[in-house]
């Protein structure tokens, strides 16, 4: 299938421009690339009621947090929660890089969506940022009357690295590690650090992400080779899914981690863990935060906010 226009224009545009490989750059660089491109790729972000920058304590100081409120809801209103954990390999990404994905969420799901700002690699290797995630999940379940939300509509999500992390809070929330959450968003995830799918081998030239590139994330985040089959490392090497929370996983079909996110939602079916999987076959990674070029990224969003106000209002 050809890979989507509006994705295959982003490709020609880096390509143009000249824009080096994410696996040749240094950490600094490659951030610095990725907060460059990000007025480029993504629309503006809609209108919230409410929009706040915020701490919570941490296990190293603390972290920063970004709390919306979906436009249209009342001030007093109790409102779900997902907690989203942003994408971008561990070393890349923050608040701002996914300010517009979580506006949208907020609104098309009416929750409240809280944005976790955890600590990044290589500066602060794994589990540095699961750490930090389960940190940020503890302070909300504990906060929610002050910050106006309902206990038992708590869900986790995130894309690619944030994917990943989502994951391992629903484990370890279903193990009583962590408060109860119900639902998990899990988009384009990571799962397993050993990267031995075959997708590794279909996507090595040509794409943002590719095996190359991958690779340089997971040697920054888990550098120790023997941690990455660690359950909080690799999610799909974990002994039973089974009692985890719901799931919504969607995969990209142009996508190196393709094969493993469609294994962790086989094997969420197969542990009996009520699980929806959409494949966006044309679809490259990371196409979420490039909406002003690929309109899919709005449906996909929008899909992925139903799928989770429908858990909430239907259970």
């Amino acid at each position: 299938m050809p890979i989507d226009p509006g994705a295959q224009s982003v490709l020609d545009l880096i390509k143009q421009l000249g824009r080096p490989p994410i696996h040749t750059l240094t950490p600094a660089e490659a951030r610095e690339a990725s907060a460059k491109s990000r007025t480029i790729l993504q629309p503006e972000g809609e209108a919230v009621a409410e929009c706040e920058d915020m701490e919570c304590p941490g296990p190293r100081g603390p972290i920063r947090l970004r709390r919306y409120r979906a436009a249209g809801t009342a001030a007093a209103e109790k409102l779900p929660c997902l907690l989203y954990l942003h994408g971008g390999g561990w070393v890349i990404g923050d608040l701002d890089s996914h300010d517009q994905p979580c506006r949208l969420l907020a609104n098309a799901a009416r929750c409240c969506v809280i944005a976790v700002d955890y600590r990044m690699a290589p500066e602060h290797p794994y589990p540095a940022a699961v750490e930090d995630c389960a940190a940020a999940l503890r302070f909300v379940a504990a906060q929610v009357e002050a910050l106006r939300l309902d206990p038992a509509r708590l869900a986790v999500g995130g894309d690619s690295a944030g994917g990943n992390l989502a994951a391992v809070l629903a484990l370890m929330s279903r193990d009583g590690e962590l408060p109860p959450v119900g639902f998990q968003m899990l988009l384009y995830p990571a799962t397993d650090m050993a990267g031995e799918h075959p997708a590794y081998q279909r996507f090595t030239e040509g794409l943002i992400l590719t095996d190359k590139t991958m690779r340089w994330f997971i040697d920054h985040y888990v550098p120790e080779k023997a941690r990455r089959y660690d359950w909080q490392a690799s999610p799909l090497r974990a002994a039973s899914l089974a009692g985890t929370a719901t799931a919504y996983v969607m995969t990209a079909g142009y996508d190196p981690l393709v094969d493993e996110g469609a294994a962790y939602a086989r094997r969420l079916e197969a542990d009996g863990v009520r699980v929806t999987h959409i494949h966006m076959a044309d679809q490259i990674h990371a196409f979420l935060t490039m909406g002003k070029f690929v309109p899919a990224s709005d449906l996909a969003l929008r899909q992925a906010a139903l799928a989770v106000a429908h858990h909430w209002a239907h259970g």
